[in-house]
């Protein structure tokens, strides 16, 4: 499984939120994903990586812009341990 993280520009207020969980839910076959405007960011969770144009295009579409995108391996859980 894979966590990416964007950095998006615009989403304003809750229903920007969900406009752009939408999008991106129609666009991919993912697990979660999850907007927040105050912080600017989208996570999606996926099974897969998702090509980054793929996903610049899903967005652009929306009308907000990613001003940054990250990919890393996602393992459930958690530690208080850190291990």
């Amino acid at each position: 499984m894979v966590k990416i993280t964007m950095k998006v520009e615009g989403m304003m207020c809750a229903h920007c939120e969900a406009h752009m969980n939408e999008a991106i839910e129609k666009a991919f076959k993912v697990k979660k994903v999850t907007s927040s405007h105050a912080d600017c960011k989208t996570e999606i969770i996926a099974k897969e990586e998702i090509p980054e144009a793929a996903i610049l295009e899903a967005v652009k579409e929306t009308g907000y812009k990613v001003s940054d995108i990250k990919c890393e391996e996602y393992k459930k859980g958690f530690s208080l341990f850190g291990r």
